[in-house]
């Protein structure tokens, strides 16, 4: 990954994914896409626009409700999200075993934040002696809210142009089309609708590489079901979305559910998967039950009805919603802070030796075979190209033929390749070859005919 604009100096909070990172990248984004929509029967996707008419956001809430309390050390000038900030001292209280203090502090901060009390949430920083992390120092400015969204004109001319938002979710493009959806794909409740995108937010503190981003993908899907049914969806889908990080090779004893005990204004129900980041446990994915705020507030600033009409039942109703939704981007972040390993030990002749790897589950590297001919000439290369040839409809091959095949092998292990096969001279009298496995370096000899069906079976 390189920051954005480089060159320039980059653009905070925005980055960009270079060659092996958009590979890793479109992997797990096709593994969420596969699960969703061709594992369960009643799952359909949708590519909506970034750019929807203004009024979606007023009746999503986002225009009167999507905004952070933040405030400014006049000494440092550095900038600070108000929770957090006095979530950051109420963690130092605890560390201290002033567990009482800590709980206390964050229950008065939560009151606050309820009743838009900026001022008491200054008087909060200021009597507890709160300080900036630069200057060390408690001189600060008044509280004020900042919205997260990004807006533009959409129109030729400036003067002319209505004011429109960059979306700051996906899940606002899969209600308003709905019944489109549901009309065309002749769906019948419980169904779901799945969307992958992009959506952006102003983080006016953005951290911790790219967790947080300005600019980021997300991956969400909107179960419908019938009002009164969300306990049990809720469940199941707690579950699912569980199975489906395990499934991808990362160990369980690395997640965890957090229950919400702060509930969004249109949820009943909320809770995270978080996952146990260097920088502590952080969540990857949310699950709400989102009630029938979303249809019903459609329907009413549109004036078009958001009703299904469920013949068992024989009545109309807005159903209620499930939501799944993971950040792309964490789990790209997941992906390198669970496999990037360095490794060192001693060899029989008593050198050291070392090397950095990537255990990248086989189903999300990057590049899952490198070919590589002992030599560059004998003909090697023909073959090589031969087993290439075989093998790259099925998956991501990488063909190299410059340096020791030492090197070769590190520099794979280093960007997660889990199989190198290498082509040499006895490959041309009896058509084997060596594939030598990323994880404990061991090596076998094998016939080239079986490259590929190895490989695919060490998918799964």
């Amino acid at each position: 990954m390189f920051p954005s604009s480089e060159i320039y100096e980059g653009l905070s909070a925005v980055y960009d994914y270079g060659p092996w990172g958009s590979e890793l990248k479109k992997n797990i984004r096709d593994s969420w896409w596969n699960e969703m929509t061709r594992m369960h029967d009643n799952i359909v996707g949708i590519d909506a626009a970034i750019f929807m008419h203004p009024t979606t956001w007023k009746a999503s809430g986002h225009v009167d409700n999507f905004s952070d309390p933040m405030i400014d050390n006049k000494d440092s000038k550095k900038r600070y999200r108000v929770d957090h900030l006095i979530e950051t001292h109420a963690d130092e209280l605890a560390k201290e075993g002033r567990n009482d203090e800590a709980d206390a502090l964050i229950a008065q901060m939560e009151k606050l934040l309820a009743n838009n009390d900026f001022a008491g949430l200054k008087d909060l920083i200021e009597v507890n002696k709160i300080a900036c992390s630069v200057s060390d120092t408690v001189n600060w400015t008044d509280v004020r809210q900042f919205n997260l969204m990004f807006s533009t004109q959409l129109g030729s001319v400036t003067e002319e142009a209505n004011e429109i938002y960059l979306r700051p979710e996906t899940a606002q493009g899969i209600f308003v089309n709905f019944l489109n959806v549901q009309k065309t794909a002749r769906l019948k409740i419980p169904f779901g609708i799945a969307q992958v995108g992009k959506a952006f937010r102003n983080e006016i503190v953005a951290r911790q590489f790219i967790f947080r981003m300005r600019e980021f993908e997300q991956m969400e899907m909107q179960f419908f079901i019938r009002p009164g049914s969300q306990k049990e969806w809720y469940e199941y889908w707690k579950q699912e979305r569980m199975n489906w990080h395990l499934s991808l090779g990362f160990p369980g004893t690395k997640f965890r559910f957090h229950d919400h005990t702060k509930l969004a204004h249109y949820a009943d129900a909320a809770v995270d998967i978080e996952y146990e980041f260097p920088i502590g446990w952080k969540e990857v994915e949310g699950i709400h039950s989102r009630t029938d705020f979303d249809l019903a507030n459609h329907q009413k600033f549109s004036g078009k009805k958001m009703q299904y009409f469920d013949s068992e039942l024989n009545q109309s109703y807005v159903p209620y919603v499930i939501e799944t939704s993971i950040g792309l981007d964490r789990m790209f972040l997941l992906a390198l802070c669970n496999s990037y390993e360095e490794e060192k030990w001693t060899k029989e002749d008593g050198k050291e030796d070392s090397r950095v790897v990537l255990r990248l589950p086989p189903k999300i590297a990057p590049i899952k075979l490198a070919v590589l001919p002992l030599l560059k000439k004998d003909g090697l290369p023909e073959i090589a190209r031969g087993i290439m040839k075989d093998c790259r409809d099925d998956f991501y091959c990488f063909y190299e033929e410059k340096d020791a095949i030492g090197r070769r092998y590190r520099r794979m292990d280093a960007i997660g390749t889990p199989f190198c096969v290498t082509i040499d001279h006895q490959t041309k009298e009896d058509q084997t070859v060596t594939i030598r496995y990323r994880d404990n370096m061991e090596q076998e000899r094998i016939s080239a005919k079986q490259v590929s069906e190895i490989v695919k079976e060490k998918m799964k």
